[in-house]
């Protein structure tokens, strides 16, 4: 690789410290370094944080400099251009960013060397309705939520799967996670832990009123649909749908939110050998 393009969260990295330690590094051995920070832009654009079309046409790979939620935000702005992201963990807890601080430098000569491995994580395409007209479309890779607004209270959830009804969760909300997700929001509601790499739509109820509710895995071709129900006596509910924990979609009662398996692919560098469940067990302190 010669051409790197380094995003950073300038909270966590603060007077881009770690991110000149990098540049100059590269530059060192010869490398070439763009270096931008991940700016939230309020609205107007067609991105969220990093203009992909700014970024040159020659680079190899993208280095994301803070945590899962950084790489999140690089991966939804970037997914078109179908280059492979480098997370780098300067927090507390990373799954996606799999580099620690102390590890940054062995992780760019392996980069250079060509020592590494890329992966292929499925993402997720919601698309919102209201009054059967389409308001909004965005991506995730993590998940998408669909909750309640407002007061704390149970909304009706009716879901549906390739146009069969499922069933109607009365619940704070339901989880709609990748693989990649699996072990965020999902798992804290009781969600399976599923391999990163594999490909399929996990559908796990937020805090549900019954007590037999599970999640439901679903094929990566199946297209599962939320609609906000009716309130108490009939009256109009409010709810959200969060794309990655960041995006958000204002609901009704009566709208919709259709969730598919996206086609597009982000492409995660992996640099150690370490298997997913070695990095499970280390990351929660499984034994």
């Amino acid at each position: 690789m010669q051409h790197f393009y380094v995003i950073t969260n300038d909270i966590k990295d603060q007077g881009f410290a770690v991110t000149r330690q990098i540049e100059n590094y590269l530059k060192e051995q010869g490398r070439r370094c763009t270096v931008r920070s991940a700016v939230r832009h309020a609205g107007g654009e067609d991105y969220h944080y990093t203009d992909a079309s700014q970024i040159p046409e020659d680079v190899d790979c993208i280095i994301v400099l803070g945590g899962d939620g950084t790489l999140l935000q690089a991966a939804r702005d970037v997914v078109d251009r179908k280059i492979p992201l480098l997370g780098i963990n300067l927090g507390t807890l990373g799954y996606l960013a799999e580099i620690d601080r102390n590890k940054i430098i062995p992780a760019l000569d392996q980069m250079i060397r060509g020592d590494y491995i890329i992966e292929r994580r499925m993402m997720l395409q919601g698309t919102v309705y209201h009054k059967g007209k389409q308001i909004a479309r965005d991506l995730a890779l993590n998940d998408i939520v669909i909750s309640r607004e407002g007061m704390l209270r149970v909304v009706n959830f009716l879901s549906y799967v390739n146009g069969s009804f499922l069933t109607a969760y009365k619940a704070d909300g339901i989880i709609i996670s990748t693989p990649t997700g699996s072990t965020g929001y999902s798992l804290s509601a009781g969600g399976p832990i599923v391999a990163p790499g594999a490909y399929m739509l996990l559908m796990t109820p937020l805090a549900p009123h019954t007590l037999n509710t599970r999640s439901i895995v679903f094929s990566p071709d199946d297209k599962i649909v939320v609609e906000i129900g009716p309130g108490r006596d009939g009256s109009e509910e409010k709810g959200m749908a969060s794309f990655d924990g960041d995006t958000s979609i204002r609901l009704v009662t009566g709208d919709r939110i259709e969730i598919e398996r996206a086609q597009q692919d982000t492409q995660i560098v992996k640099i150690s050998n370490r298997s997913f469940l070695e990095t499970l067990r280390k990351k929660m302190s499984v034994n």
